[in-house]
């Protein structure tokens, strides 16, 4: 996955569900405080905020976004630190209606989910990602 020079306004308005929009909207807002970075492209349908470097003990390295997002269809999907369903359990109890997969946290509404929970679970995952926090509850 890569950085694009698609504009991020214009993969908003494409995206059917007007209240999926106005969503993808508030949490660009909301992450952009967070990761202190805009808006970027990365691949056709993610939105991220900031980077970092990865290296695996396989070797395998890259860059991904520090915080991001994407708008799907069924869910919003937010990327995460993986694990953080195991690790953040607490905040994951006050956020409200979710699903949680490997390093993905899955919502239908923003509205329906704790915003502060929400906003504690990236700014946590940011801060592992930028070497600044450990990866523990």
């Amino acid at each position: 996955m890569r950085q694009t020079s698609a504009p991020v306004e214009e993969f908003l308005a494409r995206v059917p569900d007007e209240q999926r929009r106005e969503d993808a909207r508030r949490l660009c807002v909301m992450m952009r405080d967070i990761a202190g970075e805009p808006p970027v492209m990365w691949g056709a349908s993610i939105i991220g905020f900031g980077t970092y470097h990865y290296r695996y003990a396989s070797g395998r390295e890259g860059d991904s976004p520090l915080a991001g997002f994407s708008p799907r269809r069924r869910h919003l999907v937010i990327y995460l630190v993986g694990g953080f369903e195991d690790r953040y359990q607490p905040v994951l109890a006050r956020l409200g209606p979710h699903q949680a997969g490997k390093g993905c946290l899955y919502i239908k509404r923003l509205g329906d989910v704790d915003h502060d929970a929400l906003r504690e679970l990236i700014d946590r995952s940011a801060r592992v990602h930028r070497g600044i926090d450990r990866a523990s509850t």
